[in-house]
């Protein structure tokens, strides 16, 4: 292979691969409100950080942990938005009241 076709290879491949880390869907944090999150699926998990107003978060898998009153309703179910980072699904506008990923393993 040339090295013009293998520059254009890796360049193709590489864009592939952002487009793919970018695809995730977001999702908004309820509307004037911060977030506190999480290193567990429940307030007795230690406070990892806190979401500013207007943020959007992926959900890569969710969990059920501690049950959770907010402006989306009550429930149980945990949005995991990066490794060892969890977030209440009553603040989070997943337009459902159930699951929307696969379950944290």
């Amino acid at each position: 292979m040339a090295v013009e076709e293998m520059e254009s290879a890796e360049e193709s491949t590489g864009a592939r691969a952002e487009t793919t880390a970018t695809a995730q869907k977001l999702y908004s944090i309820a509307p004037g409100y911060t977030v506190n999150v999480r290193s567990g699926p429940g307030t007795q998990y230690r406070l990892v950080r806190t979401l500013s107003v207007g943020s959007k978060v992926p959900i890569f898998c969710q969990r059920p942990g501690e049950t959770i009153s907010g402006p989306y309703g009550t429930t149980n179910i945990w949005d995991n938005i990066k490794v060892g980072e969890y977030v209440s699904d009553a603040f989070v506008n997943t337009g459902s009241d159930g699951y929307v990923a696969a379950r944290c393993s």
